[in-house]
């Protein structure tokens, strides 16, 4: 294509479906949308989308072109990714992403990380959203679960995520401690809303405890254990945050069966770079002293 200019015109017309709309995210004025669709569809000799009074729809032909500008803006995404990971220096953008349940920890390591290397930028987001190393989405990954499978990803053991079950002394005055798994179904519960949860410590709660006995349901882990320290139900909380919680009691006696292995995931491409090693070396050296 003589005029890439164009191409991504097109693709933001198709994406928006109005001139105005692609105008804005291109940062340009709408005469010059109007002008690089009809230089493309001349060029090209053929209509890329129908007109009406709604916007512009892409044509068959304009859905072709759109699923090319796709692959080729995620390539373009993919390089930039990569680039800003090279280099000998430790600066720019460091990503980071994590379970939400080990930001606490995270936290003081990445700021005492960036005080070693002022030049750094952090980036640390959290959440239960699988980010695209691939495209340069992270520099580092910290996942739980079974091991990792992406292709052209370096994974790495870090640890395990030891949990515990446990009910808040208000719960306890209130409703009492089960003595066994029998008298489970007369408890409240607390645990992840989405039933699917491949954490090991959830799929366990699920086998053992009736549904409607989950109580209190949440997508966040800070939530999950503030629920549980607040005496919503009986839940797992992380044992190194448990030894913090004076009002918690243990219900059960801890079992392997519930933790979660944590695994650090890099991309091949990225993985040799200055600035992820030093941070990989570094985390590695303060997890140390982490009861995971």
């Amino acid at each position: 294509m003589e005029n890439w200019d164009e191409v991504k015109t097109a693709f933001q017309v198709a994406r928006m479906g109005t001139v105005s709309g692609a105008a804005e995210v291109l940062g340009v004025h709408h005469a010059t949308v109007i002008r690089h669709i009809d230089a493309i569809e001349g060029r090209l000799g053929v209509k890329l989308f129908q007109r009406h009074a709604r916007g512009y729809t892409p044509t068959e032909a304009g859905e072709d072109l759109l699923r090319v500008a796709q692959a080729t803006e995620d390539q373009f995404n993919q390089l930039s990714g990569r680039i800003k990971g090279q280099g000998n220096d430790v600066t720019g953008e460091l990503v980071v992403t994590s379970l939400v349940s080990l930001a606490p920890l995270l936290t003081p390591a990445l700021t005492e990380f960036q005080t070693v290397h002022d030049g750094v930028i952090v980036r640390f987001l959290t959440g239960a959203r699988l980010f695209r190393l691939e495209y340069g989405e992270a520099h580092v990954a910290i996942r739980a679960g079974t091991v990792p499978d992406q292709p052209d990803n370096v994974v790495q053991a870090f640890g395990k995520q030891r949990m515990g079950l446990y009910a808040s002394r208000a719960y306890a005055e209130r409703y009492g401690v089960p003595d066994t798994l029998a008298d489970f179904p007369k408890h409240r519960f607390v645990d992840h809303d989405d039933a699917s949860s491949r954490a090991p410590f959830s799929r366990w709660l699920r086998a053992n405890v009736p549904t409607e006995a989950i109580m209190f349901r949440a997508i966040d882990d800070r939530t999950l254990t503030q629920a549980v320290r607040l005496g919503a139900g009986i839940g797992f909380v992380p044992e190194w945050q448990a030894v913090d919680e004076p009002d918690l009691i243990e219900v059960l006696p801890p079992s392997e069966e519930w933790d979660g292995l944590v695994w650090l995931v890099t991309h091949v491409d990225l993985h040799r770079t200055t600035k992820v090693q030093a941070f990989l070396s570094f985390l590695k050296e303060k997890a140390k002293d982490w009861d995971l």
